[in-house]
């Protein structure tokens, strides 16, 4: 059951190529890769979802028609399966569909994580709001809770600041992230001082790695625009996030639970024996 949240809007950035995942990726969107019979993206909304979260904005590209497809009715699968036992697979997605909204803006140039949000402003206006990377599957703490945007919701209706959820990575793989350096004002939440987008390991300012979702004030969007392109011409939201550090709180916590990175064959192949050991044995048993 949804509880009601001060924050009401949730921004998925989707307009990536998946080029990891070639050929499969090819003609499909990464954001639909199956983790055992459920696409990434349909777990990213559940996860706002039970945050109280039900106004859900898609920034996608060309040749992601799929994800729009699979928020909507299909008349003729529907009436396939009317009446069989095959008709409870669809509970999930209808009950999304029925409690959701759906808006999808498209980013028509593949310029950063901070443009694709930038593209979400006339959705959002101004007022909070989550951004949810598909890729990043974050799963309930094994002692049971909630998940991470949850859990990020309850810091902000404590702080009503920024925030960003981090996880302590090998020093080996700083240079896959944004990571923070700050204060811990209280066990597991830090006051972000600095921030930098994939630093060597050698220039790390610490191990604490940012993972895909965040709470932002629509402040951000004007430090979005104030921050210039970086490599391959691209904004990132990191940069506008250390620029409003610098003036604004900004707070980053561990959450509890379980990360799986599906933007790696690696990471989406632990998610899928995760899954179906958790959660699609314990269905059909």
């Amino acid at each position: 059951m949804a509880v009601k949240s001060l924050i009401r809007k949730c921004l998925f950035p989707a307009a990536g190529y998946g080029t990891r995942f070639l050929p499969a990726t090819k003609a499909m969107p990464k954001e639909m890769l199956p983790i055992v019979s459920k696409p990434l993206i349909q777990y990213g909304v559940e996860e706002a979802m039970e945050a109280g979260v039900s106004q859900i904005g898609f920034i996608t590209g060309r040749g992601k028609r799929a994800i729009a497809d699979h928020f909507d009715t299909s008349f003729e699968l529907e009436h396939q399966i009317k009446g069989t036992s095959k008709e409870k697979f669809l509970d999930d997605i209808r009950y999304l569909m029925d409690n959701c909204e759906f808006v999808f803006m498209r980013q028509r140039e593949m310029l950063g994580l901070g443009h694709a949000i930038l593209t979400g402003e006339p959705m959002i206006g101004d007022e909070p709001f989550a951004v949810i990377l598909a890729d990043d599957l974050c799963a309930k703490p094994d002692e049971g809770g909630e998940r991470a945007l949850s859990q990020l919701v309850a810091l902000y209706e404590r702080y009503r600041c920024s925030i960003v959820a981090i996880e302590e990575v090998p020093a080996e793989e700083t240079h896959s992230y944004g990571v923070i350096s700050g204060d811990e004002i209280a066990p597991g939440i830090y006051q972000i001082k600095d921030m930098v987008e994939k630093p060597k390991p050698e220039e790390a300012p610490s191990n604490l790695a940012i993972i895909g979702r965040y709470i932002l004030t629509p402040e951000i969007f004007e430090y979005l625009r104030k921050t210039k392109p970086g490599t391959n011409g691209e904004i990132q939201i990191t940069d506008a996030l250390r620029l409003m550090a610098q003036e604004r709180l900004v707070l980053a916590v561990k959450f509890k639970g379980r990360r799986f990175d599906c933007g790696s064959v690696e990471g989406f192949v632990e998610a899928t024996n995760y899954y179906y050991e958790h959660e699609h044995l314990n269905k059909s048993a």
